[in-house]
């Protein structure tokens, strides 16, 4: 058995690694001093003592608060000060939280006297609105939940503030993580209002995590916390040009978090570069990582992507320019030296006809045991009636369509639903393993996202992304990270694997990030010209729609044309390596499990979409 050592040590050791592999963080840091492509503004709120936040990674910050360069203090003002600037733009934050700085001023004691917590310390992070905090209202974006705090912190935020962690506020959502209407808007909520996409400000940030990504796009925080039920980590981390992280079920606490199934539901890490997002993992899964024994292992070597061997699952129905793209990422990754072969995993008409009505059964079990625990609505039919009489929850979209079917659904006792369950997780497992047995994987790739649609409360949202469902649904993890551009939208590649294999999944994703280099900082364009070149594949006034998985489905209408992102990308597969090391595959600490969501909808006129 290896010998575990506390979070403290692999400070030291991803420090170095640091060091070794990027330069000396004051060096690179610097290197990235504005251009020319920079607004006055921009450059006053993103700078920090020759620090770019933009491409700053959590060791290079805990480098220069080792060497006095730098304290949590200043950065978490730094952090304030651009969302004070930027947010307004974009309404990714919901909230500060007023304890920030002295959270801050006490982790700079903590540095001082060399008593730093582990890589986390001091370093800003934003919670999504439906994870409890004791100090600061939890709401899921409804003003049913907006009154007094929950009594207690979820477990996660525990293992944050353990860790030394700046809570730094609350990011916006899809109000109920989209699992309230038929045709929701991804990013508004009664509560927040509309978070917007920072790359093209009438364009959607995808999912139930709106915020929290939108916010680490907009460099508001160095992690942002999300949760994904099926699709709302990894698609709006690929539409918002970043990182995220969907952990295997059961290895980030889903206690006190908002639910919507425990059979799917976990919270994950959002951040700029894939490092950042495994340390974040390290923490939220509660466990020690080993110091700094074999951590030669983990310094970056040529050829990283050489033998590996990868599936790429090219979904043409999300439009021409994505397949484009994936065609083109393909390219980067066998050039690399790593054996790409195309594949179909297969179960997935099964997987989109069985999972929406499971989803039912278990929110309406799920959610009343929450709201039993909170003021307000104390279970899902007063839910529906307070939503009934309070006309604000309705200025977006008016609709609680899926409450409704909930209430109605059968029991998670009724043998038919647990008929289901079990199909589900069987199909959803088998659709992934027997996959990458066959062409033995390291993993299987796809688009976790079509280009942001434009934001329409009348229409609400225009996607279709199936590439998330076999993960979610069998508890395996994923991971987006920025694959490219289609014109100025940001596409990520989505990676998945087996069950726990979240360390090996993490190690190639710094890997495929660095040989992609497709991160770009956002420029905040209030819109761009509409193209549809190569993107509509059936008629329809308004909205595109193909016949997929047996109904009719709302398709992403193509918004920009263009080519793929320029250089720009940050870490390595060998730090993410150090980040997670001495988690084996089966041995993750095993506890109930998180949030976040995608809508499927039941009839015939509704589509799959990512919550």
């Amino acid at each position: 058995m290896k010998k575990k050592r506390g979070v403290a040590s692999l400070t030291a050791a991803l420090t170095v690694a640091a060091l070794l592999s990027a330069g000396v963080p004051e060096q690179r840091a610097v290197a990235a001093e504005p251009g020319a492509d920079r607004s006055s503004s921009r450059v006053e709120s993103g700078f920090l003592r020759g620090v770019d936040l933009d491409t700053v990674t959590i060791p290079e910050l805990q480098a220069r608060m080792r060497g006095g360069h730098l304290t949590s203090s200043e950065l978490t003002r730094a952090y304030l000060r651009r969302i004070k600037a930027v947010d307004p733009k974009i309404n990714a934050v919901l909230r500060t939280d007023p304890t920030a700085l002295s959270q801050a001023a006490a982790s700079d004691v903590r540095h001082r006297l060399g008593k730093v917590r582990g890589p986390l310390d001091g370093i800003p992070v934003l919670l999504k609105d439906n994870v409890n905090t004791r100090d600061m209202p939890t709401t899921a974006g409804s003003l049913a939940l907006a009154g007094s705090p929950p009594d207690r912190d979820a477990e996660l935020v525990g293992e944050l503030r353990a860790a030394g962690a700046v809570i730094l506020g609350k990011a916006n959502m899809s109000e109920w993580a989209n699992f309230r209407a038929a045709k929701p808007t991804s990013g508004w909520s009664a509560v927040g209002g509309q978070t917007h996409n920072p790359y093209v400000l009438d364009r959607n940030p995808c999912g139930s995590s709106s915020g929290s990504a939108a916010a680490i796009a907009a460099s508001l925080a160095q992690v942002a916390i999300g949760t994904e039920t099926d699709g709302s980590i990894v698609c709006p981390a690929g539409m918002n040009g970043v990182v995220g992280h969907k952990p295997s079920l059961g290895l980030v606490s889903r206690s006190g978090v908002v639910p919507i199934s425990a059979e799917q539901d976990t919270a994950g890490p959002l951040a700029r570069n894939v490092v950042d997002t495994a340390i974040a993992f390290s923490v939220l899964s509660g466990h020690d990582a080993t110091d700094a024994d074999g951590l030669t292992e983990a310094f970056p070597r040529p050829g990283s992507l050489r033998g590996k061997r990868i599936g790429l699952w090219r979904l043409p129905s999300l439009g021409a320019d994505v397949d484009a793209l994936m065609t083109r990422t393909a390219a980067r990754l066998r050039a690399a030296g790593a054996q790409v072969v195309e594949v179909t995993p297969p179960y997935q008409d099964r997987l989109a006809e069985l999972e929406f009505p499971a989803l039912l059964s278990e929110f309406h079990r799920d959610i009343d045991a929450y709201l039993a625990s909170r003021n307000g609505p104390r279970d899902l039919a007063g839910l529906i009636e307070f939503n009934r009489t309070h006309p604000a929850e309705r200025t977006c979209f008016a609709g609680q369509e899926l409450f409704e079917q909930a209430l109605a659904a059968p029991s998670t006792t009724d043998p038919r639903y647990r008929a289901m369950r079990a199909e589900l997780k069987d199909l959803s497992r088998r659709s992934i393993d027997e996959t990458m047995a066959a062409h033995g994987l390291d993993a299987i790739a796809s688009p976790a996202n079509p280009p942001a649609w434009t934001t329409d409360c009348a229409r609400g949202d225009n996607d279709v992304i199936p590439s998330s469902t076999p993960a979610a649904v069998a508890g395996y993890p994923s991971l987006s990270v920025p694959a490219g551009f289609v014109g100025e939208l940001p596409v990520g590649l989505l990676l998945m694997a087996g069950d726990h294999q979240d360390d090996d999944l993490l190690s190639l994703g710094a890997a495929v990030e660095q040989r992609l280099h497709a991160w770009r900082a956002p420029r905040y364009l209030p819109s761009v010209t509409s193209h549809t070149a190569g993107q509509r594949l059936s008629g329809g006034s308004g909205a595109d729609r193909a016949d997929l998985v047996g109904g009719e489905m709302e398709l992403v209408r193509q918004t920009a044309i263009g080519a793929e992102g320029r250089d720009g990308g940050p870490a390595s597969a060998q730090l993410v390596h150090a980040a997670v090391r001495g988690r084996s595959a089966a041995g993750g600490r095993r506890v109930p499990q998180l949030q976040a969501a995608r809508v499927v909808r039941v009839d015939d006129d509704v589509a799959p979409r990512p919550l």
